[in-house]
């Protein structure tokens, strides 16, 4: 399997389909395709919908991060991706589901943006920004609440899931503009940021050289 993806530094659904890859223990090979560069033009033919990820399996295409993260279930195990309990399942597929479709103020008011930090945002949040994080939390805790906290594992649903791929972004943003979260969602975000995939792809992203102005944010301050 080949995995295209763009900047890490940047691209959140990239994050998604990486993550993916990792959690089903498939080989893969993951090429990088810069954003805003001949290189992205030139690959255009093996990017369907103009936007990464694309996982490229047997010579066909799984584009969108969803998608990919469907695909590698059915290949590599459902009970791999999500909790075996039915209850907590429905849970996980629904907080998924919420998270590809929605938080249209976050993605927009916090661009993901690994090699800078926000300390000051917070204070100014739009509210929509702030009306999303809320919802995210009462999630997370509703999740850590009803079955993560009955298992040792310190995520979503105990072991890392699905779920947890698709929140991934929101972590890091969580932690580069400083937004506040109950102490419930903090030590879950605190754990995310621990687990060694997530600290592999930011080590990697602060190591990328392919700036973009798009994805400034006033008041960053450089890591």
């Amino acid at each position: 399997m080949k995995l295209l993806i763009a900047n890490r530094a940047y691209s959140s659904w990239s994050l998604r389909g990486w993550l993916a890859a990792k959690l089903s223990m498939l080989p893969f090979t993951c090429v990088v395709v810069p954003m805003d560069t001949p290189e992205w033009t030139a690959r255009l033919s093996e990017i369907p919908s103009g936007k990464v990820p694309v996982l490229w399996d047997g010579g066909e295409p799984v584009w969108d991060s969803m998608a990919i993260l469907m695909w590698l279930a059915d290949k590599g195990g459902h009970d791999r991706f999500w909790p075996r309990d039915l209850h907590a399942r429905r849970l996980a597929y629904a907080i998924s589901a919420e998270m590809h479709a929605g938080f249209q103020a976050l993605r927009s008011g916090c661009p993901m943006n690994l090699k800078m930090r926000f300390p000051a945002f917070a204070a100014t949040a739009p509210a929509a920004v702030m009306a999303d994080v809320a919802r995210i939390d009462a999630l997370w805790c509703e999740a850590r609440g009803r079955f993560g906290e009955q298992l040792d594992e310190p995520y979503l649903f105990g072991h890392f899931s699905g779920a947890d791929i698709m929140y991934a972004p929101v972590v890091f943003r969580v932690a580069h503009y400083g937004l506040p979260l109950s102490d419930v969602a903090r030590a879950y975000a605190d754990s995310m940021l621990a687990h060694p995939w997530m600290q592999e792809w930011a080590a990697a992203a602060r190591a990328e050289d392919y700036p973009l102005d798009r994805y400034h944010v006033e008041g960053g301050m450089p890591l």
